[in-house]
């Protein structure tokens, strides 16, 4: 499906995910715009892309708005508009009980998970409603978004409960101007982020592997498809899920006759 040249900017559009869809915009037909927290960083993603002149990053801690305004105002200067913003920027805790975990750690996460998404969409909303043509905003769902529990995520899944009300609320807001906002629902993911959370528990990490290698898959298969829906989008509050209930099921269904590794060196 052709970008048709639309700029996009991915935040934490460094690694993982967002380097993914970054990628996948890219070979469309975008120009797409990154950010990542470092320069060094961000210079090593732009390189992979090898996309020339259709992609630039710039250093930007998103849970400071004032970086967030500069990224909305990089992004503008060298390509004329913004017409999709993703706010994929996003860390993890690793697994523990809320007592253990570093109070550091836990700032850090809902800073950005959070606050860098209120300031991504606070940004974002305001640039694309003085834009003619307005813009999509995409908030990236995870673990906790719908409610979901499990041990030694509340930092995470809290965060991410955050991130869904306040794109609900953000939907509603919207409604009836030229700013359209959906939600991004990748599933089970095998990034750094997801096994970064398992760093201090390899055991434990042993324990999920088997249900991560049913439900989840890598970047390469699940952006392509990411990337087509958002480029696809029509319906303002429209919410894009790679993993469904549906293919859960048939996912669990099938498992014993299909052996799966997401987290070996891609083929």
């Amino acid at each position: 499906m052709s970008g048709e040249g639309r700029v996009v900017v991915v935040t934490g559009g460094t690694r993982g995910i967002g380097l993914g869809l970054a990628r996948e915009l890219l070979a469309r037909g975008c120009r797409v715009v990154i950010c990542g927290r470092t320069p060094e960083a961000v210079a090593k993603a732009l390189a992979e892309l090898g996309a020339g002149d259709r992609a630039t990053g710039l250093e930007a801690d998103v849970s400071d708005r004032e970086a967030v305004r500069l990224l909305w105002g990089h992004a503008t200067a060298t390509f004329g508009q913004v017409d999709v913003w993703i706010n994929n920027a996003g860390l993890s805790t690793g697994r523990g009980s809320l007592h253990a975990i570093d109070p550091d750690e836990v700032e850090a996460v809902l800073a950005v998970n959070v606050l860098g998404v209120v300031n991504g969409c606070a940004v974002a909303s305001e640039g694309m409603a003085a834009q003619p043509e307005g813009g999509w905003i995409w908030n990236m769902e995870g673990f906790g978004s719908r409610g979901e529990h499990q041990d030694g995520m509340a930092v995470y899944g809290a965060s991410k409960r955050a991130v869904q009300y306040l794109t609900e609320a953000l939907v509603r807001q919207a409604k009836g101007t030229p700013v359209n906002v959906g939600f991004l629902s990748p599933g089970i993911v095998a990034t750094d982020l997801l096994v970064g959370d398992y760093a201090d528990d390899p055991a434990g990490f042993e324990k999920v592997k088997k249900i991560f290698n049913i439900l989840g898959d890598r970047v390469e298969t699940v952006t392509p498809w990411l990337a087509d829906q958002v480029l696809a989008a029509t319906k303002h509050g429209v919410r894009v899920a790679w993993l469904t209930r549906g293919k859960a099921a048939s996912r669990f269904a099938t498992a014993r006759f299909t052996k799966r590794d997401i987290f070996s060196e891609a083929p």
